[in-house]
């Protein structure tokens, strides 16, 4: 819906003319978004898209260093991310946004912020706190688990779902490629990409 929106309140916008969009991510650590993210990358590429990628650990690394884990910091980290985003989609890319973000008013702004420039669309990588904790190499779930780490998001901080995602992928069930593949299936059927021709 938010699609047709968008292209009915901007009918000479760059989304028609094969413009940019972003693609967010979302879900609890280790559930999977930075696989996904690696793996939609090269497919969009392939469809004549300029691909950008944001995760949300290289971009605390780079653009919000400096930032702890307060609610308060999360939130600015979030409204950064969105920024860039929505810079890079009004130039006509297509950014993939790798990010836990936790909260759900965060991401609506971020929406927001990038709809003034092209479409958003945000995919739930849904898969249980147990699941994450179990592939966790890091052991930051077992820290956190065991009080050595606060506010970390599914244990000792909320993760607040989605309200209305475009695509809900659950990596406990589904392998990556075929997760990657609905998602593509999604910007497909929202005219963000060309559909494949498949012999």
């Amino acid at each position: 819906m938010t699609d047709h929106i968008y292209a009915a309140e901007h009918p000479e916008s760059d989304r028609d003319r094969g413009g940019g969009f972003t693609l967010w991510l979302t879900g609890l650590s280790g559930s999977g978004k930075t696989t996904l993210a690696h793996l939609l990358g090269p497919e969009l590429d392939q469809r004549g898209h300029v691909v950008e990628y944001l995760d949300g650990d290289t971009v605390r690394t780079h653009l919000s260093k400096g930032l702890g884990f307060s609610k308060e910091d999360r939130d600015t980290n979030i409204a950064r991310i969105a920024w860039v985003a929505s810079r890079l989609t009004r130039h006509g890319a297509a950014v993939v946004v790798a990010a836990i973000s936790p909260y759900e008013e965060p991401r609506q702004s971020a929406r927001a912020m990038v709809e003034e420039h092209g479409p958003f669309v945000e995919v739930f990588v849904k898969a249980s706190v147990e699941e994450c904790a179990r592939r966790d190499t890091k052991g930051l779930y077992a820290k956190a688990f065991a009080g050595e780490i606060k506010g970390f998001t599914g244990v000792d901080d909320p993760y607040e779902e989605p309200s209305a995602p475009e695509v809900v992928i659950d990596t406990e069930t589904q392998t990556p490629e075929e997760s990657a593949q609905l998602i593509i299936a999604k910007l497909e059927e929202l005219g963000l990409i060309e559909t494949a021709v498949r012999a």
